[in-house]
């Protein structure tokens, strides 16, 4: 019992020091969205929130965006009863293209 202790507290530094040293990669994946990205990160990004709100008005202030933020708007979409419809996605998409 000790010993799985004396491994887990050893392994813990390094997940400490991991964690740490990943920043650059949410940065690079920030630029980089899409439709498939999960809409909390749209949103964190400016340039995808303005498309969101132009495109999709009331989605980042919805007040339930609690409960679907970890999802891509894909997967919103069926969930919606119809109020998201493909051409407001497709619309989304050639946006964030650009």
């Amino acid at each position: 019992m000790k010993l799985i202790a004396a491994l887990v507290l050893a392994a813990l530094p390094a997940a400490a020091l991991a964690q740490n040293a990943a920043p650059a990669a949410p940065a690079q994946a920030a630029a980089k969205v899409s439709i498939d990205t999960p809409i909390e990160q749209l949103i964190a990004n400016e340039k995808a929130k303005a498309v969101l709100d132009a495109r999709i008005p009331g989605l980042s202030s919805h007040p339930m965006l609690d409960q679907f933020k970890a999802m891509t708007l894909k997967q919103l979409q069926p969930m919606s009863g119809g109020q998201l419809t493909d051409a407001m996605v497709d619309a989304v998409a050639a946006d964030l293209g650009k």
